[in-house]
């Protein structure tokens, strides 16, 4: 029975995730879904890889907020200890119009993810198999941890060190390597 509940609300928060992304009642469906289907990375960290994106925030700030003509993802890549947050405007613009702020990922609980941002700045479309980047290092000067609340293979909940709910959806056309930079230390640093 618990089963069976448990499903219903997930499938009703994927569905207003998908269509309608500011419903009012996806705070009370994340709450619910947290507490009968907790994350444990002990067991599911190898399904954090790939590309989310945003669909609902709690968040004021518009960075870490859904917009219909913005892509807002993060591109996970835990076993190399990489990721990266990316603001893209929607369509064939995104390709030269991204913001970024990459950053060092260590799985350190059973549901805690610390990062450390490393590089932020301008990421450009690929010219002869480089990618075009301008990015700068990044002085982060407080810790920064998400605890993943709930995780399977379409679906991502999560909590940040401020305080902010974000609730992402599995892009399963993109993957990490199209979208990450170059690693530190290679040429195109």
């Amino acid at each position: 029975m618990a089963e069976a509940a448990s499903a219903a609300v997930r499938q009703t928060l994927l569905r207003y995730l998908q269509e309608e992304p500011s419903h009012p009642d996806i705070p009370a469906l994340v709450e619910q879904l947290e507490r009968v289907q907790p994350a444990d990375l002990e067991v599911q960290a190898g399904q954090l890889r790939g590309v989310w994106e945003l669909r609902w925030s709690s968040a004021t700030q518009p960075w870490l907020k859904q917009a219909p003509w913005l892509e807002n993802l993060q591109v996970l890549d835990p076993e190399r200890g990489r990721g990266m947050n990316l603001l893209r405007l929607k369509g064939p613009l995104g390709a030269v119009a991204a913001i970024s702020v990459i950053a060092e990922l260590v799985v350190s609980g059973r549901q805690r993810v610390t990062v450390t941002f490393r590089r932020g700045g301008w990421i450009g479309p690929r010219l002869g198999g480089q990618r075009l980047e301008l990015l700068a290092s990044v002085k982060q000067s407080f810790p920064a941890w998400l605890d993943i609340t709930v995780l399977d293979d379409e679906l991502r909940l999560c909590r940040g060190n401020a305080g902010t709910v974000f609730a992402l959806l599995r892009r399963l056309d993109l993957e990490p390597e199209a979208l990450l930079p170059a690693e530190a230390g290679s040429a195109n640093e």
